[in-house]
């Protein structure tokens, strides 16, 4: 495992920070497995390509081998549960990924013309 494995803890600034809850590597699908507990109190859930970008940032990946797969907000509390994969390599997040959750973050790459 990389050296961000101890990852527990990620500012996502102005406030708003997440918890890593679950760090799990899937060597059969080529993928690392995160839950995340965001904490957001006052100010609205986290953006997923804010998400996308930060978590990319974080653990020294390109973002189009990062995946927000879902994000749960409970009214009133400030905390948000998300999931998130990230892959080995863009070809196997084509691979396993549904295109909703593709097209739900942006795209491969959320940030290329078309």
């Amino acid at each position: 495992m990389s050296a961000q494995a101890g990852i527990k803890r990620i500012d996502l600034e102005d406030g708003v920070w997440a918890e890593v809850t679950r760090d799990f590597y899937n060597k059969v699908i080529g993928r690392r497995e995160l839950d995340l507990v965001v904490h957001h109190l006052l100010k609205p859930t986290p953006m997923r390509i804010n998400l996308r970008l930060t978590i990319a940032e974080k653990f020294g990946v390109d973002i189009q081998k990062v995946y927000v797969r879902r994000i749960d907000t409970e009214y009133g509390i400030g905390e948000s549960r998300v999931e998130v994969h990230i892959y080995d390599s863009v070809e196997r997040a084509k691979k396993f990924e549904p295109a909703y959750i593709i097209d739900r973050n942006g795209g491969i790459n959320p940030f290329e013309e078309e």
